[in-house]
């Protein structure tokens, strides 16, 4: 056969059937993709478009923050909405409930808890010249400040602080800083609210939505396996609300021995910070230590040894344990996930570490074991 004859049906079986239109001319044959030229612009173009996208996402990395926070709170609240479900409510109704609730307690915090907050704050600024003062009265502590002349600089940067009364606008930038910063919590907080509040509603239907996409034959297993992930993230949020109603308890507690005003409101506060992973306790043991140091020096630094040793039986030894119970989560798996989430993203990691971890042993034991043993 002669090389034309080999290499025109090709061409025709290369050539696009391109409809002919009346003024235009005929449609010419496809670009060669061989070309170096082509693969060159190709992936000068693909590589342009992945920078700009990595850029794009950099920059809304604020909105998948939020996204992420608002998707893990609706899982989590969604055992208590199922919870309600089964008494025969509908999930409109448990999902008003569990609102009211929320909103109830966000209420009841803002009512309680930040009154006395900013009061002994106050209180603080104003006696804190005279808490050093009575510091430097301690013969150890005295010769320090003789030595390295530390109390000495601390009390003067407070006095040059609070001698005009702008510590407060001037920890956070000037009048317009202290104005962003409650904004954007403000804004921020609302935005967290409301997501969660559409995500833990249309809950089920994007559970569906997601199903399609997985073959037809595997997806009631794999139905199964998303509804025991969704709830071992549900009982994460159970076990970690337990272990900040255990620290408010003991806070609380330890705030009524020490004399210090409002334990109850104490308790509160100490409660929502255990909420927060990463710097929950680092926030909850500032606040305290500030509230107890109103009283005196000596109850400040009682409060704050107490503190930090609770904290560490909380990390060692209540945790792993609480979250063994729960999630049948090896303790040191608990704490390797934990500072292995808050070094990759910081405070997500820190909330989304533990959940993501039992939800790759669940897949293990139940996928990935199974075939292990088959072969």
């Amino acid at each position: 056969m002669a090389f034309n004859e080999r290499i025109t049906p090709r061409i025709k079986r290369n050539r696009r059937e391109v409809p002919l239109t009346p003024g235009y001319g005929d449609a010419g044959a496809p670009i060669d993709r061989s070309n170096p030229f082509y693969f060159g612009f190709i992936a000068t173009l693909g590589a342009l478009s992945a920078f700009v996208l990595l850029r794009a996402l950099a920059s809304a990395s604020q909105v998948f923050v939020i996204i992420l926070v608002a998707l893990f709170l609706a899982t989590g609240l969604n055992p208590a909405v199922e919870a309600i479900r089964r008494r025969g409510i509908s999930r409109g109704t448990a999902v008003t409930i569990i609102f009211f609730l929320v909103l109830t307690f966000v209420g009841l915090f803002l009512a309680l808890a930040l009154p006395p907050l900013v009061t002994q704050s106050a209180h603080l600024i104003n006696i804190a010249p005279s808490l050093l003062q009575d510091l430097k009265s301690n013969p150890t502590v005295a010769q320090l400040n003789d030595n390295y002349a530390f109390i000495d600089a601390i009390q003067n940067k407070v006095e040059s602080l609070t001698s005009d009364g702008t510590l407060l606008i001037t920890a956070f930038g000037g009048v317009i800083g202290v104005g962003k910063t409650v904004l954007s919590g403000t804004f921020t907080g609302l935005t967290i609210l409301v997501l969660t509040l559409y995500f833990i509603v249309s809950l089920p239907e994007m559970t569906k939505i997601g199903l399609k996409l997985v073959p037809a034959s595997r997806r009631p297993r794999v139905a199964l396996l998303t509804d025991a992930i969704i709830s071992r993230v549900g009982a994460f949020v159970g076990s970690q609300i337990l272990i900040s109603f255990l620290a408010a308890s003991f806070m609380t507690i330890l705030a009524t021995i020490l004399g210090m005003p409002s334990p109850v409101a104490i308790g509160i506060i100490i409660f929502v910070c255990g909420l927060i992973p990463l710097i929950g306790h680092f926030i909850g043991s500032a606040i305290f230590t500030i509230i107890a140091a109103t009283q005196s020096v000596s109850i400040g630094i009682i409060a704050f040894i107490t503190y930090v040793l609770y904290v560490q039986v909380e990390n060692y030894i209540l945790t792993p344990r609480i979250m063994k119970h729960t999630l049948s989560l090896p303790g040191a798996v608990t704490i390797i996930a934990a500072l292995i989430g808050t070094s990759l993203l910081g405070l997500v990691g820190g909330l989304l570490a533990v959940p993501v971890a039992a939800s790759i042993i669940l897949i293990l034991e139940e996928v990935v074991f199974p075939r292990s043993e088959q072969n």
